[in-house]
């Protein structure tokens, strides 16, 4: 096979592309040159935001492209124009965020959509991602385009935050807080297995929409946090708070306590997603030991920092807004 990948060089990009390579596949990558990409892969230089930016694109062929981008619809508009012609398939990696406020609890790829256009420019998170699927279903028809809406992504090369910031709070010891029920079940997806996924799909020649997330009973709060405190080797004590005493001593679910969120309408449309669609066609998933284990490895290999986007705010608590959690819960 012969992938062309646009970006490539971070997180959820990067895996693909590895992923690939160790398949034998010959891959491109389509980038900014902000980073390398991973050995093995040719690299073509542009960036799609930019007047002519998609010069580098303008010959070549491929067997599929894959494309991560979240920002203006437009961009992969004007991409998947450019190559419809010379590409077999697309793989828009998008997100489960396209689903209609409130989403219900269990809910499966034909659920109501928020409303996009292809020709957006920049617009809010989930408009951005239904922009960008119409723009790659306009381009491609929906017999060669794949439709990837994953949930939360975590794994080696997060550079978002979410469980790098886990692992450095518990890795630093004491007490932790740390946002209950304990048997509360969570959602998430290995980026290495979504990247395994999204390319036996395009192998595949699936098409349409799969949502991507663990299947119910992956995991839950406790078994993350937990794995947390193995993999790090940690004097750390976690301390399990229900949801009602957190919201009320002023804790922030998702942002201050990553993954973590409490029973309702944001739980329900994170954490309940019906993946029989993905797992009929051949979702694996990783114990939730093995992806924090592995994310320690990495991070230890950089220091214990982990990068971070420019356009997402920082996860997790500061040691101070800890603390003042903490002493509120003690006051009861």
């Amino acid at each position: 096979m012969k992938l062309l990948m646009l970006g490539g060089t971070e997180f959820v990009g990067r895996a693909i592309v590895e992923d690939a390579l160790e398949r034998g596949w010959e891959v491109t990558v389509f980038h900014r040159g902000r980073h390398a990409a991973p050995p093995g892969a040719a690299s073509l230089i542009g960036d799609r935001t930019a007047p002519d930016g998609l010069a580098a694109l303008a010959a070549g062929s491929w067997d599929a492209v894959v494309d991560t981008w979240s920002a203006a619809p437009s961009a992969v508009r004007d991409a998947a124009r450019l190559l419809a012609d010379r590409v077999g398939r697309y793989a828009y990696v998008s997100s489960r965020s396209v689903y209609a406020w409130p989403p219900a609890a269990g809910l499966a790829e034909d659920g109501p959509l928020v409303e996009g256009s292809p020709d957006d420019g920049e617009v809010p998170y989930a408009e951005s991602k239904r922009g960008g699927e119409l723009a790659a279903t306009a381009a491609f028809g929906p017999d060669r385009t794949l439709l990837v809406r994953a949930g939360l992504i975590l794994g080696p090369y997060e550079n978002v935050g979410r469980l790098p910031w886990w692992l450095g709070r518990i890795a630093r010891g004491g007490p932790v807080l740390a946002p209950g029920p304990r048997a509360m079940p969570v959602q998430y997806i290995d980026v290495r297995d979504l990247a395994a996924w999204t390319l036996d799909a395009v192998a595949a020649g699936l098409s349409g929409p799969y949502n991507l997330v663990s299947p119910a009973g992956h995991t839950t709060m406790g078994g993350l946090l937990d794995a947390c405190v193995r993999a790090t080797g940690a004097d750390a004590e976690l301390r399990w708070t229900e949801p009602e005493a957190l919201l009320a001593a002023g804790a922030e679910p998702w942002t201050e306590l990553p993954v973590w969120l409490p029973p309702g309408e944001m739980y329900d449309a994170m954490h309940t997603a019906d993946v029989s669609r993905a797992v009929a066609t051949g979702l694996r998933c990783r114990p939730v030991e093995e992806t924090v284990a592995d994310t320690w490895g990495w991070l230890e290999s950089l220091g214990g920092v982990a990068p971070q986007r420019p356009d997402r705010r920082g996860a997790g608590l500061t040691a101070e807004r800890e603390a003042e959690v903490l002493a509120a819960l003690a006051k009861g």
